[in-house]
């Protein structure tokens, strides 16, 4: 496990050499904000993290469901049964947690954790110094988390700079996994342009370093995914005439 930090936020990243995983500890005043759980046995080094740091984890905050972001989620759970846990009611939804009025189907594989989330959030709640942003595209229900103060995003699978900086959905071979599982490329696009539009200082991913955005490196990756989307849908399209 290797941690490193960047102003009040805490970037754990589990198997950094072969298939590096992340998760975020904020500090708050009182507080910690644990921002996803890693893999299974994540729990240990965060639980030993925090409590160097003296204060007490009171919510667990996923960016998705995905199984390499709600990995630890049950045995935190059960270390810090009052620690609340929160996620994107679509998400939710999408995962099987609530029930949806449309007629499409939830995917296959239903919320892998025992754990039921405690409250649901949506675009523009507060979490302590952290503001939601709806983020989807990689999962339906995908959030990202913009911290004012310092202009740094957590933004899950929304980006990934593990192989190359991308957007979601487009795939990078050297690590191909978040683009390969990426549910709907286009929403995925215009959450990139979203983010952008903020112009955080710092980009963190759920894979890969930190990424300090000088602007150009966003935009970049952004025309690239969109260019390379508008070829598929347009061959599909021809396909189908």
């Amino acid at each position: 496990m290797r941690l490193q930090k960047i102003g009040n936020v805490y970037q754990f990243t589990f198997l950094p050499r072969l298939f590096p995983v992340n998760c975020y500890l904020v500090e708050e005043e009182n507080e910690l904000t644990l921002i996803d759980c890693a893999l299974p046995y994540s729990d240990q080094s965060i639980l030993r993290t925090a409590n160097k740091l003296g204060k007490p984890i009171t919510k667990i905050v996923l960016t998705h469901a995905d199984d390499d972001h709600v990995g630890a989620l049950d045995r935190l759970k059960e270390a810090l049964p009052m620690a609340k846990v929160l996620i994107s009611e679509q998400e939710a939804k999408w995962v099987g947690l609530l029930e949806t009025d449309s007629d499409k189907p939830v995917r296959d594989k239903a919320f892998p954790c025992k754990t039921k989330p405690d409250q649901l959030i949506v675009e523009n709640d507060v979490i302590g110094s952290l503001r939601v942003i709806s983020t989807p595209g990689h999962t339906p229900g995908s959030v990202s988390f913009y911290q004012e103060a310092s202009e740094m995003m957590i933004v899950g699978d929304a980006f990934q700079t593990r192989g190359g900086v991308a957007v979601a959905g487009d795939t990078r071979w050297l690590f191909p996994f978040p683009g390969i599982c990426t549910v709907n490329q286009e929403l995925a696009i215009e959450s990139a342009k979203k983010i952008a539009s903020l112009q955080p200082s710092f980009l963190a991913t759920g894979h890969g370093n930190m990424l300090e955005n000088k602007g150009e490196i966003l935009a970049k990756v952004i025309t690239r995914a969109e260019n390379k989307w508008l070829k598929e849908y347009k061959n599909v399209s021809e396909k189908r005439a």
